[in-house]
């Protein structure tokens, strides 16, 4: 039976509890082996003495290894290839940014320089969004909420990760019970991330929409949109069948009533598909009761992958000035990152720098959407 990650915090509470351990040595764990990564689990210090031969059993410090590391040319983004335990890779991105080089009000932003972590959730997807490579891999398997964690921890070795979205590999209110469970981890000790600095993606799965609000309170919540009417989306997002746009919106207002919180809209712009102005007022109507970001994101070619189009400087530019003047929505454009290393939104697909993986090489995913 293949050891279970360290950071799996509900296997390994749950194996402390059988055996009478005071859970609250858990953190100290983790702790221990992000400042200690090749360590053996006997080495942590401190613990009581049949913690040992539990952990030893049944669990170890790292199931993942982080495979591959590509720096885009202007040095901003870095993809992570990372292997787990079974074989498969996922991809996660590390995005820099300096919030002095932007203006608000008229006034240098306050911070610095920051990063913005984009984490995987599954190998593969099983939405089949027609501009998204990582739909065309199908769905492999839900990750573990220890290698959700763990892509933090490797990522955190090269930067020092301020904000996590949930926008690589995958559809995560799909795997609900890990990825709360892993963001549990990421805003308690050791990590202790804000929550308001983490970000879910998701194309609308209505009945997880319902229960995040009271898991996990304060994480925002992104929905990938996409289209103001159903028939397109249905038409670019099949699994918009499952979720109809009314019953969606619906859903979305009872959340932000309890949550109190704006929502960020995703929006691909592809060419001649769902760009052109109408489509800017039909998706103005539908929003205008709403309190919500709307993140307008250039379409990222993926080869031989899709027939779309990267809609024209001019339509996205047209499209925000509508969203903006004629419905007061506050509308931003995505600023195209990691493109060089297809570590940009909808390119993640995981391509192996050599032919290790049979039957697959070239088959890896990329991210479906980025926003912080």
């Amino acid at each position: 039976m293949a050891l279970r990650s360290i950071f799996d915090a509900s296997a390994i509470r749950t194996e402390f509890e059988n055996s009478g351990i005071n859970s609250h040595f858990i953190p100290l764990i983790w702790k221990y082996a992000i400042q200690n990564p090749n360590c053996e689990l006997d080495e942590v210090p401190s613990l009581p003495s049949s913690a040992y031969p539990l952990l030893r059993s049944k669990f170890k410090p790292f199931t993942s290894t982080l495979h591959s590391v590509f720096d885009s040319s202007d040095g901003v983004t870095t993809k992570l290839l990372i292997k787990l335990q079974n074989g498969a890779f996922v991809e996660a991105v590390i995005m820099r940014y300096d919030t002095r080089l932007g203006k608000y009000g008229g006034q240098p932003r306050p911070g610095g320089p920051r990063s913005t972590l984009c984490i995987s959730s599954q190998v593969g997807c099983k939405m089949g969004c027609k501009f998204c490579a990582t739909g065309s891999m199908g769905f492999k398997n839900n990750l573990s909420s220890g290698e959700i964690v763990e892509q933090l921890v490797h990522a955190s070795y090269l930067s020092q990760i301020r904000n996590v979205v949930f926008m690589g590999m995958g559809e995560p209110l799909n795997n609900y019970t890990a990825l709360v469970e892993a963001i549990h981890v990421m805003t308690g000790l050791p990590f202790q991330l804000s929550p308001k600095r983490i970000t879910v993606s998701t194309v609308g799965i209505i009945h997880a929409i319902k229960k995040l609000q009271s898991d996990i309170p304060s994480v925002n919540l992104a929905v990938s949109l996409h289209a103001p009417l159903q028939n397109i989306r249905c038409q670019i997002m099949p699994a918009a069948r499952a979720f109809p746009l009314e019953r969606l919106m619906d859903t979305l207002r009872e959340y932000q009533k309890n949550s109190q919180q704006k929502i960020f809209i995703e929006y691909i712009m592809l060419d001649g598909v769902n760009d052109e102005e109408q489509h800017a007022h039909q998706l103005g109507k539908l929003l205008e009761t709403f309190e919500v970001v709307v993140n307008l994101i250039p379409f990222n070619p993926i080869g031989t992958l899709s027939h779309f189009r990267t809609s024209s400087e001019q339509k996205v530019s047209t499209f925000q000035k509508i969203l903006r003047g004629t419905y007061n929505i506050r509308t931003t454009i995505r600023k195209q990152m990691g493109q060089d290393i297809s570590g940009a939104c909808g390119q993640l697909v995981v391509n192996l720098p050599d032919k290790r993986s049979t039957g697959s090489a070239g088959l890896l995913t990329d991210i479906e959407d980025l926003r912080l």
